[in-house]
């Protein structure tokens, strides 16, 4: 019985995670009830949804990328979601935590781009389909990698139930939920100003697009010597492509022009500019006088179609110039700018520059410049989506915690945007759209050329399109969209695609959905969150989750974010060799509030390696008195005090009652999710309550052979047993090896991954 001196994590913790997976304990069993429903009517035999009182705890992983190692941020949710599932599963709910990865569309593409490059080859040297076998083989070496080190965090997630997001049965889920939406009219092509990735191939969402602070200029300019209005832009390039000057329409400098037309000459490019009003403008900003360039920025466009304009593309998507832009024609953006400020300057129509800071657009995967340019994509309808998101919200239907995100979240919603969903990528959830060839489409095509054929190729009026996984007739009359669809789109379905929809009588979908609570960075309430709020209610008519749990970036010691340029990283792996995985868990556990950023060095995370070995030698002494005594009490004895047969003392009552209410505002800090509280309590009672004081205070009555030194130990051991059940979500690993050092007549289950909840014993 006696434990070893020292607690090294690694000698335990693979082989006590192994025990946990091989007693089945992380998959939860659905019993067959037949009770009434949140209805009040019978459910017939099969009708597995338990009653209200009778819930599953459901929690869905948010599903990593296949792109790499897990960082500090991953072990932050993993953690955060096992503490809630090992607590709901010893309250004895029964308790799924469904895990996952994603295929990451954009970042796991290009990742596997950079591997060819090293090759000497394109993805194109190897044609669609073989670079995505390339891309599946990848997947599957990293993929595993990946759910090895969530299990080395002590993940307690259900593997039967591991999902992929290219998985068959989410890949069906995907085109069901597209044919739905496009059927409803809340899907549709169109052609629009997005923002284009040069160096990804790809438009992205707007929210994919980050804005970095960067020094730039202002540039004052006339486009001729007759126009009468000077303009300001950071990007004098785009100039090129203006059909009108906007003003403001309460702006008394420029009333007298407004529905006039110039003809300008600016460098050889001939153009009809009109002067327009429009509200937009801010009569403050620069001249008050904005050129306005449809084909280039998402606010022009919308101009342009009030106005009726013109829209005309001098940026193609290799972020060169067209040839709508005259001599500059195939220059690079910057190198068009320098030579059109040059021409500018010449000719005495430049008026002044500026030093400024400005907000340059940046793609979130690349770290590229963005070019807004016009292009043919697949939209979502969010408007209609977003007001059933508000009321579920606004209702109580979904809980937000922190509350005070409700206000971010609705202010998204009231300002949002259609949703660009398709993606110029190979690897990724194919658009399920088909086009009929035409009689001028070449009949002998290859396989690549299928695959490789652009938009503009495709005609696609209702009679030539099909929307659906498998076009009617001779598969050969068809071609299919070559573009795939947005990561997001896939993961927005995660919580009822996981389950087993579109089929809704699936056994896991009518027992586990709607889920319970959904735990995740605030960093992705719109990139996910409210996306799942929205398909959940459109595609099953129901909430996805009841609550929407956010945690906060980790930071460094210094409260600084964590950036390779910084190199002030965590790798969790690395630190958890060398303090333990509860040392870890633990750290990112204390001082993490919902919402607010957390800061965590290795000064930390070796501070609580220290409570492990408190803790450890806690056990080591209790345990080694249980044993000299002889302790001759069962389970029974320590399950009701008052009708117990053992001699406690008043001290011992009181230090019982302490516990008691120890246990209660522990049970209090889960149920409302205050980890840190709780984490602290726990820290905080066994090492300055039960060390300093308890056992000291024991230590002269254990020396005896009577019945005092026998209650004196047994106070011990049940407070110990109860310290362990209440800190095992928190730091498992430790915990469970000590359990397994037990007698097992002084436990309630073999296992203390499944044994039951402390309750108050007083």
């Amino acid at each position: 019985m006696e434990l070893p001196k020292t607690y090294i994590p690694q000698d335990y913790e693979e082989k006590i995670y192994k025990l946990w997976e091989k007693s089945g304990a992380f998959t939860p069993k659905i019993v067959n009830r037949q009770t009434p429903d949140v209805r009040g009517k019978e459910n017939s035999p099969d009708d597995q949804r338990p009653t209200t009182n009778d819930l599953p705890f459901v929690i869905m992983m948010p599903p990593p990328n296949v792109t790499g190692k897990l960082h500090i941020g991953h072990a932050m949710f993993v953690t955060l979601e096992d503490i809630l599932t090992r607590y709901h599963r010893m309250r004895g709910e029964t308790t799924l935590w469904l895990p996952g990865t994603d295929h990451a569309g954009i970042a796991t593409q290009n990742v596997v781009e950079k591997e060819l490059k090293k090759e000497g080859l394109r993805k194109e040297d190897l044609g669609r389909e073989k670079f995505v076998e390339r891309v599946w083989q990848w997947k599957e070496k990293y993929g595993n990698e990946i759910l090895s080190q969530i299990k080395h965090l002590g993940a307690s997630c259900d593997w039967t139930r591991e999902r992929f997001t290219l998985d068959e049965g989410l890949s069906e889920a995907v085109n069901v939920a597209f044919k739905r939406l496009y059927d409803k009219g809340l899907i549709y092509q169109g052609l629009r100003t997005v923002n284009w990735c040069p160096r990804c191939q790809t438009a992205i969402a707007d929210d994919e697009v980050e804005h970095k602070t960067q020094k730039g200029k202002f540039y004052y300019f006339k486009y001729d010597k007759n126009f009468p209005i000077t303009i300001a832009t950071t990007r004098p390039e785009t100039k090129l492509g203006d059909v009108a000057v906007a003003v403001n329409p309460k702006d008394n400098r420029y009333k007298k022009f407004v529905g006039k037309t110039y003809k300008i000459n600016l460098d050889g490019i001939e153009r009809e500019i009109k002067i327009i009003a429009d509200q937009a403008v801010d009569p403050k900003f620069g001249t008050g006088a904005v050129g306005v360039t449809p084909a280039h920025s998402y606010i022009d466009w919308q101009m342009a179609q009030a106005n009726n304009l013109p829209i005309i593309p001098v940026i193609n998507e290799f972020a060169r110039m067209t040839k709508k832009a005259g001599k500059y024609e195939g220059l690079k953006v910057s190198e068009a700018r320098e030579k059109l400020v040059e021409y500018l300057k010449a000719n005495n129509l430049l008026k002044k520059e500026e030093e400024i800071e400005n907000n340059l657009a940046t793609c979130y995967r690349c770290g590229g410049q963005i070019e807004p340019i016009p292009s043919k994509q697949w939209f979502v309808k969010m408007k209609p989506l977003a007001e059933k998101a508000r009321e579920a919200v606004k209702s109580g239907e979904i809980k937000i915690v922190p509350k005070r995100f409700e206000k971010i979240y609705f202010h998204w919603l009231d300002n949002i945007r259609d949703w660009c969903i398709s993606r110029q990528l190979w690897w990724g959830h194919r658009i399920p759209v088909y086009y009929r060839k035409q009689e001028n489409d070449k009949t002998t095509m290859s396989n690549d050329e299928k695959l490789e054929i652009s938009h503009s190729d495709l005609d696609i009026s209702k009679n030539n399109l099909y929307v659906g996984s498998n076009p009617p007739g001779n598969p050969d009359e068809w071609i299919q969209d070559p573009d795939v669809l947005d990561t997001w789109f896939s993961s927005s379905l995660w919580p009822f695609s996981t389950l087993g929809w579109p089929n809704e009588q699936s056994k896991d979908y009518k027992y586990f959905y709607p889920t319970t609570v959904i735990e995740t960075g605030y960093d992705i309430l719109f990139f996910w969150v409210a996306r799942m709020i929205m398909m959940g209610l459109e595609l099953t008519g129901k909430a996805p989750f009841k609550i929407v749990y956010l945690h906060g970036l980790v930071r460094d010691e210094h409260n600084r974010k964590m950036s390779k340029s910084l190199g002030n990283g965590i790798d969790p792996f690395e630190v958890s060799k060398k303090y333990g995985t509860d040392a870890v868990r633990m750290s990112l556990v204390v001082g993490a509030t919902a919402g607010n950023d957390i800061a965590v060095g290795e000064a930390k995370i070796k501070g609580y390696r220290n409570f492990s070995n408190k803790l450890w030698n806690i056990a080591r002494f209790v345990l080694s008195n249980i044993e000299n005594l002889e302790l001759k009490i069962q389970t029974e004895d320590l399950k009701n005090i008052h009708h117990s047969k053992i001699a406690f003392s008043k001290q011992d009552l009181q230090d019982l009652k302490k516990l008691d209410e120890v246990v209660k505002t522990v049970t209090k800090h889960l149920n409302n999710m205050q980890f840190s509280r709780a984490g602290e309590l726990l820290y905080n009672y066994s090492w300055h309550e039960f060390a300093d004081k308890i056992i000291e205070q024991s230590k002269d009555r254990l020396k005896a052979d009577n019945e005092d030194s026998q209650a004196a130990a047994a106070k011990l051991l049940l407070i110990m047993r109860t310290i362990l059940k209440m800190l095992h979500p928190f730091i498992p690993f430790v915990t469970e090896t000590i359990w397994q050092n037990l007698p097992n007549e002084l436990k309630d289950e073999k296992l203390l991954i499944s044994a039951k909840w402390p309750q108050a014993i007083m």
